[in-house]
């Protein structure tokens, strides 16, 4: 059966190094999790490494990690449905919101469930994903002010998600300038600035993060260790921390062009034929995962010799050549995955999950 590793150590030093960063800039930070799809497993490496702020888009991934250790704060990471309110109440100590009516019914709630339910306004800085337009903040924050139960704990803004906006210098400036615009305003005081994610760790590094953003929430720099403006590394850090395995469940020599009359396959696609491939054979492996598992476009073979011919609902057919290395029959190919295709694999209830040191 396939699995997919986690790296226990791998993981801990990334805590470790991000933990420096921050605590040198003075920035606060949690951890997305939703890469995880709430395996309690490996939400508990994250709380062993030390974590206690989860961020998450599934309510019921949050209930996991309140059971785990309900000293963890929780933040709701997306507009709530009005339909999860009362959930969202029990199990989220933050969430983001955008909608007045939204937060309405959630203070109704906090006050049914005697709780006090902070929150992050979010706002719109131009990828046009969720946020509140910046023209409108000021009377959205006066109708949000007065509502029970419901504590304004920070500004926050989303880039790079929908339509590959980058966050810069200005714009980030930009949504500090909201804080204290809102700080004047009202006389209250806003301790978050949640401008940070994975795509803004580079200006962190690069010293051009404006001061007053203090606060990130990222998850795919912490379990890839990649800078995702340049796709390159990050000195200092681990990659890898996940590696999908598949068992070889056929191995046999065959011809590399099918034969038959040719129509589409069962992802509608028309596969073209290369000429010079007739009469021409190779090894061809079979392995126990599929398109239902995950998309051949976001996993690659460790061994670069190995080649993926294409796939079905339940099965990955590969070429390997002359098989120099002698693959057979039950043995596994390694895979690297990147972030869809971790986050395939870990949402399949058909692959198993393991962690290694």
């Amino acid at each position: 059966m396939a699995f997919i590793e986690l790296s226990r150590s791998k993981l801990r030093d990334n805590v470790h190094f991000l933990d420096q960063l921050f605590s040198n800039q003075h920035v606060q930070w949690g951890v997305v999790t939703k890469l995880l799809c709430g395996h309690k497993q490996y939400i508990e490496e994250l709380v062993h490494a030390g974590l206690k702020e989860l961020h998450d888009s599934r309510i019921s991934n949050l209930k996991t990690i309140k059971s785990i250790n309900p000293e963890i704060q929780t933040v709701y990471i997306k507009p709530p449905s009005s339909q999860v309110i009362s959930s969202l109440v029990k199990f989220a100590d933050v969430s983001f919101n955008t909608e007045l009516q939204t937060i309405c019914l959630i203070s109704a709630e906090a006050k049914k469930q005697n709780k006090n339910h902070k929150i992050i306004i979010m706002i719109e800085l131009g990828d046009l994903r969720e946020g509140v337009l910046g023209e409108n903040l000021i009377e959205f924050y006066q109708s949000v002010f007065q509502l029970e139960n419901i504590q304004v704990i920070g500004l926050g803004a989303n880039l790079n998600c929908l339509n590959g906006i980058l966050p810069s210098h200005d714009k980030l400036i930009q949504l500090s300038l909201y804080k204290q615009l809102i700080e004047a305003t009202f006389r209250v005081k806003i301790p978050w600035v949640s401008g940070g994610s994975s795509v803004t760790v580079p200006l962190l590094m690069k010293k051009m993060l404006p001061k007053g953003i203090n606060h990130f929430r990222l998850g795919e720099t912490l379990f890839f260790g990649n800078n995702l403006i340049t796709g390159t590394p990050i000195k200092g850090m681990k990659t890898k921390l996940f590696t999908l395995h598949c068992e070889i469940v056929e191995m046999m020599n065959k011809p590399l062009v099918p034969f038959g009359e040719m129509g589409t396959n069962v992802a509608g696609e028309q596969i073209e034929i290369n000429e010079q491939d007739y009469g021409k054979s190779s090894w061809r492996a079979l392995l126990d995962i599929g398109l239902l598992d995950v998309d051949m476009r976001n996993i690659r073979p460790v061994k670069k010799w190995i080649k993926i011919l294409g796939a079905s609902s339940d099965m990955i057919s590969l070429d390997l050549g002359e098989n120099k290395a002698g693959l057979k029959l039950g043995d596994r190919v390694a895979f690297d995955l990147d972030y869809m295709g971790v986050l395939k694999v870990m949402n399949s209830n058909y692959i198993d999950k393991k962690v290694v040191d």
